[in-house]
């Protein structure tokens, strides 16, 4: 019988590619996953509908979390580019 690995969220990719101990150029240039932007199109589209359960709306919320996170690596990243110039 076959395990079927579920798919990784946003939150796992971060994680992966922050591993791959990428340049400050792959930073800058980091996009989520189509899947990624398809599930937050997904739960955005749900809360501004109001339709979205309790737990949607925690993976909604830690999803914004992350692309804070991630937006302040890539402004961290572009000042050391900066800084290199």
């Amino acid at each position: 019988m076959a395990v079927v690995q579920p798919a990784p969220t946003p939150t796992d990719e971060v994680l992966d590619f922050l591993l791959s101990a990428p340049t400050p150029e792959a930073v800058v240039a980091l996009r989520p996953s189509p899947a990624a932007q398809e599930r937050l199109r997904y739960l955005l589209d749900g809360n501004r509908n109001a339709s979205l359960n309790d737990a949607e709306r925690a993976e909604l919320e830690g999803y914004l979390q992350l692309e804070h996170f991630v937006r302040r690596l890539k402004i961290r990243a572009r000042e050391k580019l900066a800084a290199g110039s």
